[in-house]
């Protein structure tokens, strides 16, 4: 039996599959752009790698696209089909992808638990289930899933610096900024091109307000991201917040243009409606816009693409994003049209389902109203949905945005008690007041709140 880069037996029908494998998983792991590339000299070197054709369906799931269901489907019956006399391990992992694709990503996360309790060290279950879980508002099963299987692995693994990254980001988002930034930069010290540790230093460094080392952060570790993925265009997201910050707004759209949202870049040309990227850039522009900021035609694209994909509500988060681009261009007739598949969301995510319901729906709704000017409707209908907001997934970063629209909606109704109820939410989450803040201070010193 072979056995794969972290000593777990995979049926596989050569030593050069399997090297191949774990060529890809590190590719993975590692938010390679070629990672797509790398699976396919596994299935060319081995076809009937059932494993291999699993991860082919988890990659297809991790980018939250209706459209590619199908092929997420189809990998998986090759997987099944190819695991009869697999290992147990492997045929799991093949039941994990089935309930995840039949719209069950709770049953796919208890499958990979399971996993973990057997096998530790399988990272793919380890990574899988981190993902899920943030995406899912679950910082706190990130940091236990992280917190079990540490002890049992060790700086050895090729993966090793990977689980650093993971406990930095888990700790952020459960508030331990300390233990996170160390955890982030020890993952960094092991490799400089980790993109996930980057990542979570990032947030530590936003939620604290370090804006200057933030800035640093990013602009010294960008030499190592030859060859990533999209997670770049996220890590470039951070650096323009940390300027927005400052009120350096012509950087933040040079970031924007050069960056972020740079349409001419071949990762942007290769998945142009890629959830995250979508996130970054509507909320970027949104954020701007609540400050005055002309952002010119920078909209129009972001709403071409958020039309085209109305019916899909796989990411629940990304729904007020998309109709951020929608109610910035007036396509008012498309914003009523993603409403009512969000009114009637449910299953090709049955999970997903409720949330899109009880939370994206209402929020997408106050995004048009205060584009329309009803600052009151739109404060009405978004008040009930902030205190499970964090289910649509996201961080508190990215979550911020959904606060800044209700702020700001709240205080063009001339809401006094509305405008104290998000000003106490957010001083309760991070340390930097909201007189430090850009977005907030001027609420917060209008409302003797500063």
């Amino acid at each position: 039996m072979h056995r794969d880069l972290h000593g777990l037996a995979v049926s596989a029908a050569s030593d050069a599959a399997v090297r191949a494998f774990d060529h890809a998983m590190l590719g993975y792991f590692g938010y390679r752009a070629d990672v797509a590339e790398r699976l396919k000299a596994v299935l060319s070197e081995d076809p009937g790698f059932g494993l291999a054709h699993c991860l082919k369906g988890y990659l297809i799931m991790l980018g939250y696209n209706r459209a590619a269901l199908t092929g997420a489907w189809a990998a998986a019956e090759d997987a099944r089909r190819l695991t009869a006399q697999a290992t147990r391990r492997e045929q799991v992992h093949v039941a994990a992808l089935e309930a995840w694709v039949a719209g069950h990503p709770d049953r796919a996360v208890a499958i990979w638990d399971g996993i973990l309790a057997e096998h530790p060290r399988d990272v793919l279950a380890f990574r899988l289930a981190h993902f899920v879980n943030f995406w899912r508002g679950r910082p706190d099963l990130m940091l236990a899933s992280v917190l079990t299987v540490e002890p049992l692995w060790s700086e050895t693994l090729p993966a090793w610096g990977s689980l650093l990254a993971c406990r930095c980001f888990a700790l952020e988002e459960c508030g331990s900024y300390t233990a996170a930034e160390a955890a982030g930069r020890a993952a960094i010290d092991h490799d400089p091109g980790d993109l996930w540790a980057a990542h979570g230093v990032a947030h530590v460094l936003e939620m604290q307000g370090r804006r200057g080392e933030g800035i640093a952060w990013v602009s010294q570790l960008r030499r190592h991201w030859d060859g990533a993925n999209n997670l770049r265009h996220h890590l470039w997201w951070h650096a323009a917040m940390f300027h927005l910050e400052r009120g350096d707004t012509d950087q933040v759209l040079a970031l924007y243009d050069a960056e972020v949202r740079n349409l001419a870049s071949p990762l942007t040309l290769s998945q142009p409606d890629l959830y995250i990227d979508m996130q970054n850039a509507a909320s970027m522009l949104f954020r701007l816009q609540l400050r005055g900021v002309a952002v010119g035609n920078r909209w129009a694209e972001l709403a071409d693409k958020a039309e085209a994909r109305i019916g899909d509500c796989l990411s629940a988060f990304t729904l007020p994003h998309w109709m951020m681009a929608l109610a910035a261009t007036g396509r008012h007739a498309a914003a009523r049209r993603l409403i009512a598949t969000m009114q009637s969301a449910g299953d090709e995510d049955a999970a997903a389902a409720e949330v899109v319901r009880r939370y994206a729906l209402p929020v997408s709704e106050a995004v048009l109203a205060h584009a329309q000017g009803k600052y009151v409707h739109a404060v009405a209908v978004m008040r009930p949905a902030l205190g499970g907001m964090y289910r649509l997934g996201g961080s508190h970063a990215q979550q911020d945005v959904l606060e800044q629209l209700f702020l700001d909606s709240a205080v063009k109704a001339d809401l006094p008690d509305d405008v104290r109820l998000l000003l106490e939410r957010v001083a309760g989450r991070r340390p930097v007041p909201p007189g430090r803040r850009a977005g907030y201070a001027e609420a917060a010193r209008a409302y003797g709140f500063a």
